[in-house]
């Protein structure tokens, strides 16, 4: 994927457009990704002997065409190449052509 844990991402699609967050887990085999901040859903937990019901927040899986790689040159949206050098292959954003 393009996309790995940590790096900053912009969302481009839905409820949460615009928002910009870290990016906390990766599910390659689902496609999707995790971001801080935005996907919020709400979860209600069911009380038991020891503690309260409530409802917690967490952030749900957004598809990954559903957000952006942000360069850290231009601080805007951009897409990502692959480039391999003396047999390592690295990230290039497309929008300054500098290594990510």
């Amino acid at each position: 994927m393009k996309i790995k844990k940590g790096d900053q991402v912009e969302v481009i699609a839905g409820k949460d457009r615009g928002k910009r967050g870290e990016v906390l887990r990766v599910f390659p085999h689902l496609e999707k990704v995790v971001v801080a901040g935005a996907n919020i859903m709400k979860r209600h937990i069911k009380p038991t002997n020891t503690t309260k019901g409530e409802r917690v927040e967490k952030e749900a899986p957004i598809h990954v065409s559903n957000v952006m790689l942000v360069c850290k040159e231009t601080d805007k949206p951009t897409r990502v190449a692959f480039v391999v050098k003396d047999g390592e292959k690295t990230r290039i954003s497309k929008r300054s052509g500098k290594a990510i």
